[in-house]
């Protein structure tokens, strides 16, 4: 019984040095291994062997690209606006010995890294020109951590700006701003409307004024040339003169005679004069 006992302790030993000692990395991956607590080496992809009880597996780091969501946070621009940025970075790790060894938590660092290289790029620049710059805010934050990270045998594949908005404050006050901006322009062009209707008027009037002058200037004209005709055609002959201001005389009595005023008498300037005339006296 002794023997069974010793035998299935020496075979369980075996088997366990065996799984020590023998180590299966999958692709993508790399094990960081330890000796009497120091670092030993790396271990690629595939079979590897380690010494067992010696060597001890420390950290399991992946090779491939990771993905990092960087939390939102508020930004004050130079021009004192507050904006919510949030970006997402994309890293491999090149050297695991690094990354393990190099920073307490890498994830961590790199994250508070980029959110510090963002409040800082964003508060040199104005409200409007960070809204419109994401590619220079990019390439300005890739520059600014590429050098810290690799220390860490990090390398930073790229960054990019996700969302890049003003505050809900900021936002409410520019849409304010919008409005009155708006409201402003409205009051402006009513109020170019209504001078241009006013100078129109007035140019209508100057102008109608004028065709008014003119029009009396060539009525004037007319009445002179007229009254010089007829000094011409009479001379001293006051007969057809008596005729022509009798015909004028008979066709204005006959103007008021139609009037809306019934009431109006006319009666001649020298009545006995004309009665004598219709009696046939002298």
């Amino acid at each position: 019984m002794d023997g069974i006992t010793v035998a299935a302790v020496f075979f369980g030993l075996v088997f366990l040095t065996v799984s020590m000692a023998v180590k299966l990395v999958p692709q993508g991956t790399k094990f960081v291994v330890q000796r009497l607590g120091k670092f030993h080496k790396t271990l690629g992809p595939g079979l590897n062997f380690i010494m067992p009880y010696i060597d001890k597996v420390a950290h399991k780091v992946t090779t491939k690209d990771i993905v990092m969501d960087i939390p939102s946070q508020e930004v004050i621009t130079k021009d004192n606006a507050v904006m919510v940025v949030n970006a997402v970075s994309y890293i491999n790790i090149t050297s695991p010995e690094k990354a393990v060894y190099g920073v307490e938590d890498y994830r961590l660092a790199i994250m508070n890294l980029v959110q510090t290289s963002l409040r800082s790029i964003i508060g040199e620049m104005k409200l409007d020109e960070a809204l419109s710059s994401r590619d220079m805010i990019k390439a300005r934050l890739k520059e600014a951590i590429s050098d810290d990270i690799s220390d860490w045998g990090i390398t930073l594949k790229t960054v990019e700006i996700q969302d890049i908005t003003p505050s809900a404050t900021m936002q409410n006050a520019m849409e304010e701003q919008a409005a009155a901006e708006r409201q402003r322009r409205a009051t402006v062009t009513r109020a170019d409307g209504d001078k241009s209707a006013v100078i129109l008027e007035a140019e209508g009037r100057l102008e109608a004024s004028k065709r008014d002058a003119e029009a009396q200037v060539v009525l004037a004209q007319a009445t002179q040339v007229a009254i010089t005709k007829v000094t011409e055609a009479i001379q001293d002959k006051e007969l057809p003169a008596m005729y022509l201001l009798g015909e004028k005389y008979i066709g204005a009595i006959q103007d008021l005679s139609t009037s809306e005023n019934a009431k109006t008498i006319l009666l001649p300037a020298d009545l006995p004069a004309a009665v004598r005339g219709m009696l046939g006296g002298k």
